[in-house]
């Protein structure tokens, strides 16, 4: 063996723990410090406590929290998104659907669907306002959860 390379062996190293426990064996340091010890561990008291040496649970509970707040976000943006009483440009339809509907008096999206239940022949007669447009309006209405898909209906009946 070679000589010199081994480090120095303290046989009373003394062992001291965050509790303030100590006792003494064998290392090649002459005083180590614990944070944990048979004393004070959970698994040896019985008792319940979390060890948080490195801000592990801190930084669950921040993202659990983080969660919680994306989730009430999300439902009070979906919410929002099937309101009525929103102006037609969130269905963000362009100028050639929207301009005629806004001369005829329909602003917000519950008055288009009034008209649109009264029948097509009601918005035909808009001015302006063709079958593709009325088409265009009544898929971006039913992607949006304001109209049921008729398919689905006579499917249904």
């Amino acid at each position: 063996m070679r000589e010199k390379i081994h480090p120095k062996y303290f046989a009373n190293a003394k062992v001291i723990c965050a509790c303030g426990t100590t006792w003494t064996t064998g290392s090649t340091r002459e005083v180590i410090h614990t944070d944990v010890c048979n004393t004070c561990h959970p698994f040896f008291t019985g008792e319940q406590r979390i060890m948080d040496t490195e801000g592990q649970v801190d930084r669950f509970y921040k993202k659990l929290e983080a969660r919680t707040q994306f989730q009430t976000a999300a439902a009070a943006r979906e919410a929002a998104k099937v309101s009525y009483d929103q102006p037609l440009s969130t269905l963000e339809l362009g100028e050639r659907v929207e301009a005629p509907l806004a001369q005829a008096g329909l602003t917000t999206i519950s008055q288009v669907l009034e008209k649109i239940n009264a029948g097509d022949e009601g918005m035909l007669a808009i001015e302006g306002l063709g079958r593709k447009n009325l088409i265009d309006l009544k898929k971006r209405l039913r992607a949006r959860g304001y109209l049921k898909d008729e398919g689905a209906e006579a499917e249904a009946a």
